[in-house]
């Protein structure tokens, strides 16, 4: 069952939040609506229904944001939403999602790669659905494909004033930056704990796994920089890095360390 309530302190605007218990459904496909939802606590799937089947899109946790289209595009649900553990949630309207892109345009930058990430996932969903998935002859995926050698497990980046050592994630993407409180979201690299200025953004650059070679890039909206053996590397632009390379998040002086 959903409950509103608002809180208001100083200046700031109202601000809504709702509550749902599991199993409620929080929107469903094709409903006008004219709000968006960013989680603050419990889980959340996104099912889209197609030729009579029920497809799970995506599963969201805290600080992911959802039903953003109504908002932007005024357009009916695309999707059903449903809480799959107890959820609260802050509620933001059209007025108020227009004053926090004047206020903080980070949040657009932060929309445009939650969309690309969704229109990724959308486009394996489509190539599953039309029987394009890539299988072996005994009909199963390849076990040959996307398996990351376990040494690449053990690649990092060392801290150079620190000796910290900072591993690569297992996927082919590995994030760079500091801990969001708010969120609750955090990178794969976590710098908080050496970046003691703040000095490095809270989603800074990430590690691309390419075959065996490895690269960085940075975030756009990054402040202070990007360096590759004392060279700032260009945002949104890979950069190929090796073992021993000097790297340097912010201003922290690191080393790229593969074994």
């Amino acid at each position: 069952m959903k409950t509103v309530f608002k809180t208001t302190g100083g200046k700031e605007p109202v601000k809504d939040s709702a509550s749902y218990a599991a199993g409620d459904v929080i929107f469903r496909e094709g409903e006008l609506g004219t709000e968006m939802f960013i989680i603050q606590e419990g889980e959340v799937n996104i099912i889209k229904h197609l030729n009579g089947e029920s497809h799970m899109l995506s599963h969201l946790e805290k600080g992911d944001f959802f039903g953003e289209m109504a908002v932007l595009e005024s357009v009916p649900r695309t999707a059903d939403a449903i809480a799959v553990t107890d959820v609260r949630a802050v509620v933001i309207n059209g007025a108020r999602f227009d004053e926090m892109l004047r206020r903080n345009p980070e949040v657009a930058v932060r929309i445009i790669r939650k969309y690309s990430k969704r229109l990724r996932e959308a486009n394996t969903l489509l190539e599953r659905l039309v029987g394009r998935e890539v299988h072996s002859e005994h009909g199963s995926l390849d076990a040959t494909q996307n398996v990351v050698p376990e040494k690449a497990h053990r690649h990092r980046l060392i801290d150079v004033t620190t000796g910290a050592a900072f591993p690569f994630s297992k996927a082919d993407e590995t994030t760079i930056g500091r801990a969001d409180p708010v969120t609750g979201i955090l990178p794969d690299i976590d710098l908080t704990p050496v970046d003691l200025n703040r000095s490095v953004s809270r989603r800074h650059a990430k590690i691309i796994r390419s075959g065996n070679d490895y690269c960085i890039l940075e975030e756009v909206g990054t402040v202070n920089g990007t360096y590759v053996n004392d060279q700032r590397i260009p945002t949104g632009t890979p950069v190929t890095i090796h073992s021993g390379d000097a790297l340097k998040i912010g201003l922290i002086a690191m080393k790229a360390q593969f074994d």
